[in-house]
């Protein structure tokens, strides 16, 4: 049995919800930086599709315009590089969509440090981190995503008891990830 989260649901909630926080603001179109995973990991190419997937499938509130889609191979500085290099551009954006929460870090700390309010801009990465959830509490993230870990593991030791009792197990076994945002955050901060 092979135990997994499936990866669809992670960069899919996230989009979902950010576009749901840009229509909470009255905003009917909003421009974004998608910052990608290494372009070689399959998480990053399925994450990066769930933004497109929701966009196209209709499920975002507000028309979404991707400005640029770079990768920072999952690091917090590369990140923050790239993101300097975005606002050196002096483009008009709403948000970063990034596939993981080190480069939302990168990504916000890079605006922090070119002043710009984190009140004015959605930020949204995946992993529930503790920094990210941190970041969350501090007001600067908006949204991540906690794959279960722990439930992955127990999810495969059960499976694996039950196939040496001769049972029948499931062929995968799904952990589904769960959305994180400053209203349900307490639940999450001591997951990870």
């Amino acid at each position: 049995a092979f135990v997994a989260s499936n990866e669809v649901d992670s960069g899919t909630l996230e989009t979902i919800q950010l576009c749901d926080n840009w229509a909470g603001e009255g905003k009917t179109e909003v421009n974004v930086y998608v910052m990608q995973g290494e372009l070689s990991n399959q998480a990053a190419v399925q994450r990066t599709q769930d933004i497109y997937d929701v966009i196209e499938a209709g499920k975002c509130k507000v028309k979404v315009n991707v400005i640029d889609q770079q990768t920072a191979n999952w690091s917090r500085d590369q990140a923050q590089n790239l993101m300097t290099n975005w606002l050196s551009t002096g483009a008009a954006f709403d948000g970063v969509i990034a596939n993981n929460d080190e480069m939302a870090i990168g990504a916000i700390q890079s605006m922090k440090a070119a002043g710009i309010d984190m009140a004015t801009v959605q930020v949204g990465g995946v992993d529930a981190t503790q920094d990210a959830l941190a970041a969350m509490q501090a007001g600067e993230l908006d949204v991540t995503v906690f794959q279960n870990a722990a439930a992955q593991g127990s999810g495969a030791l059960d499976a694996a008891t039950k196939l040496a009792a001769g049972e029948a197990v499931d062929q995968i076994v799904w952990v589904p990830f769960e959305l994180v945002t400053p209203s349900n955050i307490g639940d999450y901060l001591a997951k990870n």
